[in-house]
């Protein structure tokens, strides 16, 4: 931290050596060198032109691994933070990068909109949604998107449109080169029946809540499935449903989730990862494309 920022009258929680594994779903991994909790939007933007150094956003780590070395530099630990969310005059729904999606799904309902049930089904932040357009149930985050917030490591804010970004499957770019990070979003939904989106958004829940296994710590789907596949099958059919590397497991109830067991290490997770693409090219040919992040160093 420069002496400046030392003096900033800066209103969020500064933290040194945070433990990672408490902010990623997997529930495993290192010690980030520092930790910042922002107050709200503005007091964000002024850490960020203070601050020096890596700087890495988080909101629930629900596709995050963090490496048992743990990180250096700083991790934004958005979600609890960024948490606005409201109705804009002209119909959309504003949400900032640490609203859960699905907070917004049932947002979306309780006024009446149809089209943001999936976000139920996606367990993280808006922030990551919007990073890798998550999707299920046939439906992706930038289908609903009208135009996003972003800052940079300066603290700089940007309206940006979806012609901003080339954007796909699990897949979301900045077309010119500048390093930002999604801070709020402006979602467009159908006017329509509130009790029905409720009730397609329960329905989706308990079909997840059957097929997944919720009640371990996971990282969600740990790969995009391949073009015309399911990379749950390709896993299953190669037969490693249920192998384990140390603490983590590939889940017996869902062969795209690897679970931890209750002591698994982010290499534990890290190794099975590595073992199911090499098993499944070996017996399939097919390279399978991790969906969620690696990052900080070994230990």
């Amino acid at each position: 931290m420069t002496q400046a920022h030392l003096q900033a009258p800066l209103r969020g929680t500064l933290r040194l050596d945070e433990p990672m594994a408490e902010h990623v779903s997997w529930r495993a991994g290192g010690v980030a060198e520092r930790s910042y909790v922002p107050a709200d939007l503005a007091d964000l933007e002024l850490f960020l032109k203070t601050c020096d150094g890596a700087v890495y956003f988080v909101g629930l780590g629900s596709n995050l691994l963090v490496r048992d070395g743990g990180l250096r530099g700083t991790v934004i630990l958005l979600h609890g933070a960024l948490s606005h969310i409201k109705l804009t005059p002209d119909g959309l729904v504003y949400a900032e990068a640490g609203v859960s999606s699905p907070k917004v799904a049932s947002f979306a309902a309780r006024h009446d909109l149809e089209g943001a049930e999936f976000l139920s089904g996606i367990p993280g932040t808006v922030g990551g949604a919007l990073a890798m357009n998550a999707g299920c149930y046939g439906k992706e985050t930038w289908q609903c998107v009208r135009k996003v917030l972003t800052i940079d490591g300066q603290g700089t804010l940007r309206e940006r449109s979806a012609e901003d970004y080339e954007i796909g499957y699990r897949h979301v770019a900045l077309r010119e080169t500048s390093e930002e990070w999604f801070v709020a979003a402006w979602f467009g939904f159908t006017p329509g029946d509130g009790k029905a989106a409720k009730k397609q958004a329960k329905e989706w829940l308990a079909k997840r809540m059957a097929t997944q296994p919720l009640t371990q710590p996971n990282a969600g789907s740990v790969f995009r499935n391949p073009p015309g596949d399911y990379a749950a099958r390709l896993i299953e059919a190669s037969g490693l449903k249920g192998l384990t590397v140390g603490g983590a497991q590939v889940s017996e109830k869902h062969a795209n989730f690897i679970v931890n067991l209750g002591n698994a290490s982010a290499a534990d997770i890290e190794s099975l990862i590595e073992t199911v693409q090499a098993k499944v090219k070996q017996a399939h040919g097919i390279e399978l494309v991790r969906e969620v992040r690696i990052i900080g160093d070994k230990a």
